[in-house]
């Protein structure tokens, strides 16, 4: 099981209808594109597909949605984390049914606990939780960082599999590195940094470019994970443009100008996020011609 969580997970963008309904057709299009380009799993509800915005009825619907449309062809991971321990538990007991792979759950944002209230938080949620949990340290948006120390301490819960470093810090992703247990996997939360962390021994990566660029990034991961690192490097520095253009107007508004632009879905963002520009929309049409 935990051999899924290898490879290039995809973070899934959410399609929108201009009424900021669920684009259902669209995101079943999506889908097919992704898997289309070799993905490895598929990574509902995360910051990519726009969690903060979503009811809990309606998040549970796209997950079913996903479930149904891959009818098992491809592992399925499910974002649930904040700062809200027990509520996440509570919420947790409705996903036992669902036939997914694993959570992915942010540590807690704006209450900002300390070192051991995230590992409490942690150890809380795995022991309730009825699948495993990869942990999600994305210090730009929690104001929080999971400490590597913290991440090995909770390395050894059996329901804690894997960690997705979205820190930015290598120093910190190589401690984790070289003191995790064998079968605790590392993953790149950064698509910019997932060559490097590769290659110094994580698994993989949970990617929002492989929303656009499924095949080109998830042959680029897999050569790094062989380790032709010469030829890795070599593609990885033909994606950086896209990397950059991912960030420009921020993320996912920045994705769906980019899948607008290839007639994957529309741009439509719901607040308070706010649509992408037609220039970055034209440029992206430049960049796939």
């Amino acid at each position: 099981m935990k051999a899924e969580l290898k490879g290039t997970g995809v973070a899934l963008a959410t399609p929108m209808n201009e009424d900021y309904t669920i684009d259902y057709p669209s995101l079943g299009k999506l889908l097919d594109h992704i898997t289309g380009g070799n993905a490895d799993y598929i990574v509902v509800q995360g910051t990519t597909g726009e969690s903060p915005v979503f009811s809990w009825n309606e998040k549970l619907e796209i997950l079913q949605f996903v479930i149904d449309h891959l009818n098992g062809s491809k592992p399925v991971v499910f974002g649930l984390g904040g700062n809200n321990t027990f509520d996440l538990i509570e919420k947790s007991r409705e996903l036992k049914d669902f036939k997914i792979a694993a959570i992915l759950s942010a540590s807690p944002y704006y209450n900002k606990p300390s070192q051991a209230g995230i590992i409490r938080h942690y150890q809380l949620l795995a022991d309730a939780f009825p699948h495993p949990i990869i942990l999600y340290n994305v210090p730009s948006r929690t104001a929080s960082n999971i400490a590597a120390g913290s991440t090995l301490e909770l390395a050894k819960h059996p329901n804690i599999v894997a960690v997705k470093e979205a820190s930015g810090d290598l120093s910190q992703c190589e401690e984790i590195n070289k003191n995790r247990p064998a079968d605790f996997i590392l993953l790149s939360g950064d698509d910019g940094l997932a060559y490097e962390i590769i290659k110094m021994g994580g698994e993989g990566v949970i990617s929002v470019i492989g929303n656009i660029m499924p095949k080109a990034f998830t042959e680029m991961v897999n050569t790094t994970i062989k380790g032709d690192f010469t030829s890795a490097n070599r593609m990885n520095e033909d994606l950086r443009i896209v990397y950059k253009m991912l960030s420009e107007e921020g993320n996912p508004s920045s994705l769906k100008a980019g899948l607008e632009a290839i007639d994957l879905c529309k741009r439509t963002v719901k607040p308070p996020l706010f649509d992408a520009s037609d220039a970055l929309v034209a440029k992206w049409k430049r960049v796939f011609k």
